[in-house]
């Protein structure tokens, strides 16, 4: 009688190849592993009502703003041929009305679109991409390194976020990316915080210290082990990160600290704002940009929670 794996077995299957038993090689049962877990988050994601309405909305957004060229085209924020006279109230023809050049703010509000989520999702991933680099490294090496990182992130945290971004952007070329960097490198504190706590909580579990004796190094840990137990985290943070940053956009461009070339949300209440829109009563120059800039941020959020409640449901956030 003999043991071990049987003579006449084939040889991938010794080396790690498919299972005999089902045919499938480790990549395809890692694909099918993916697949489950992209079934099951959707099966709990829309159980969440809000999220579902939060998602509709989002992809309502996406799709104007991808269609923008095709709807209203890139001369709609000329101003050399605007089709209106200036200032023109709703009508049949302009539905929201006009600017101070005669354009058509329904045109513009749409095109202005594309600049907002774009700068607002950009500035998202960075400001998310660094705060996990901070949080993993600082809780996986500890010590001097993990002291001084976060004393940095420390300082950010007690700094208002909004004057370090507007110091930035108005020191840099006034440009979408420096909006995008001005949002992204005074943003990622919380994130850094996050992490670092979640990989503490890694890293004290008993199969890391069987990864280091057997030879795993730092790379190998953070990269195999560590992160893809923070990366629910990252993405609910990420998810709520992106409403924060649109709003961070609005913002600075109302301040005059954006991109005077481009069209955005910010930008028109920003024009408005010049044009004396307030004090002379057209509320067609305000609203619909300002409800636009809400109703993206609330879409993100309700999202983000949602995101949040499927991947850690001992947090009970509401449905």
């Amino acid at each position: 009688m003999t043991t071990g794996t049987p003579a006449d077995a084939p040889a991938e299957s010794q080396a790690g190849g498919p299972d005999p038993a089902t045919g499938a090689g480790p990549r395809r049962l890692a694909r099918q592993r993916r697949r489950r877990s992209v079934v099951r988050f959707w099966t709990r994601y829309r159980t969440h009502r809000a999220g579902l309405v939060g998602l509709a909305a989002l992809t309502l957004f996406a799709l104007v703003a991808l269609t923008a060229p095709l709807t209203v085209g890139s001369d709609v924020a000329g101003v050399t041929d605007a089709p209106g006279q200036p200032m023109e109230g709703p009508s049949g023809e302009f539905w929201l009305g006009t600017d101070r050049f005669g354009r058509d703010l329904l045109g513009l509000l749409v095109w202005g679109s594309r600049v907002s989520l774009l700068v607002g999702l950009l500035a998202a991933v960075l400001s998310v991409a660094i705060g996990t680099l901070v949080g993993v490294t600082a809780g996986h090496f500890k010590g001097g390194y993990a002291t001084v990182l976060m004393r940095v992130t420390d300082w950010f945290l007690v700094m208002p976020t909004l004057v370090l971004a507007i110091a930035l952007a108005t020191v840099m070329s006034r440009s979408l990316g420096t909006v995008v960097l001005a949002i992204g490198v005074t943003s990622w504190p919380t994130t850094a915080r996050l992490v670092r706590a979640q990989t503490l909580a890694v890293e004290s579990r008993p199969y890391i210290e069987r990864a280091k004796a057997l030879g795993g190094g730092h790379w190998h840990v953070m990269s195999r082990h560590v992160l893809p137990n923070v990366m629910p985290l990252v993405l609910a943070q990420a998810t709520l990160m992106v409403s924060a940053a649109i709003l961070a956009e609005a913002t600075l461009a109302f301040l005059g600290l954006g991109d005077p070339t481009v069209v955005s949300w910010g930008g028109l209440l920003q024009e408005a704002r010049e044009a004396g829109a307030v004090s002379s009563g057209d509320w067609w120059y305000l609203v619909p940009p300002g409800i636009a800039i809400a109703a993206v941020a609330l879409s993100f959020t309700l999202c983000g929670r949602a995101v949040e409640s499927v991947l850690n449901p001992r947090l009970g956030v509401d449905r």
